[in-house]
Formats: structure tokens, C-alpha cells, sequence
């Protein structure tokens, strides 16, 4: 005989207990219920399931497992269920997975990014339109070199977060 088991609230234990107490006890009421279900007509067939649609997984952890991934995750502000889906798409995508402070990080570092950026693009069009001799142009390339230093070090800076975002979610091998 096939056995199936299942995962309910217990308020909904305790309700079908109570409607079950007198129709023979869970187990005998339970069988009566799904023998008058396979008596209907089928249900139409599903349709595959589209694509962006999610589907669910379920993990046991033991006790103390379950106390050092919520510690973990509450490190970072996530929830147990968002690090495990961090930690499972680092390891399918191979891509960085970015808890909401880091993101914010990295937005304002590409906007820091955009606003030097926009700064070179002028003085780069001033000094083609202009002919500028002496002090001035050695001020320029200075502001220019300054603005390449603050490039670079913004640059390392992400390479070491991505880096570090990395490191921290593979397995070390």
C-alpha cells in the first residue's frame, strides 16, 4: 500500500480531527474523501508551466544548522530563505548576488562614476576649443590626472567588492 504524508497547520489538524471524529477517525475519513475525489471527472490537463514562473524548494536543517543560517543571513540584512536563494544562484549563475546595501552601494558608485565622467568630457572639450598656453593648460592636465586617480581608485574599489561578494559566497575551492 502507498503512503503519503503531508505538512499542514495545526489548525487545520485540529479541524479535520474534529470533523473526522465522527466519521471513523483521520485516517478512515481521509480514505473516504479521496476515493469520492478519484470518483470525479478528471481535471483538464495543465499547461506547462511559462517561463519567469518560480517553483518551490523545501529544506529540513537541523536545530542548530537553521540558528547559524539565520545568524548568517541576519549579517547581511537577508532573511534565511533570501541567502539561500543568494547562495544557490551565486553557484548556478556565477555571478555576484548583491544584498540591498550593497546595491545601493554600487548605484552610487557608478553615478560618482558618471559625474567624473562628465566633468572629463568638458574639460576635454574646452581644451579642443580653446588654445590654452602655459599655467592654464598645466591646470587642466593636473584637474585631468586628479580626476584619472579618482577613476582608478573608485575601479579598485569595486574590483574588491565584487571580489569580496564573490569570495564570500563560493565554496573556497
Amino acid at each position: 500500500m502507498d503512503r503519503l504524508t503531508l505538512r499542514l497547520p495545526p489548525d487545520l489538524v485540529r479541524r479535520f480531527d474534529a470533523a473526522a471524529a465522527g466519521r471513523g477517525g483521520r485516517s478512515r475519513f481521509l480514505r473516504r474523501l479521496m476515493e469520492e475525489a478519484a470518483q470525479a471527472p478528471l481535471p483538464a490537463p495543465v499547461a506547462a508551466t511559462p517561463a519567469g514562473r518560480t517553483g518551490k524548494l523545501t529544506l529540513r536543517l537541523a536545530e542548530a544548522d537553521l540558528a547559524l543560517l539565520e545568524a548568517e543571513a541576519a549579517v547581511l540584512g537577508l532573511s534565511r530563505t533570501q541567502w539561500s536563494v543568494a547562495l544557490i544562484r551565486r553557484r548556478l549563475q556565477r555571478r555576484p548576488q548583491l544584498t540591498p546595501p550593497e546595491a545601493v552601494a554600487f548605484i552610487e558608485v557608478q553615478r560618482e562614476l558618471r559625474r567624473i565622467g562628465v566633468n572629463i568630457n568638458q574639460i576635454a572639450r574646452a581644451m579642443n576649443t580653446a588654445v590654452l598656453e602655459g599655467t592654464v593648460l598645466d591646470l587642466e592636465v593636473a584637474q585631468l590626472a586628479a580626476f584619472g586617480d579618482e577613476i582608478r581608485a573608485h575601479l579598485t574599489g569595486l574590483r574588491a567588492a565584487f571580489e569580496g561578494n564573490l569570495a564570500y559566497w563560493s565554496d573556497g575551492t
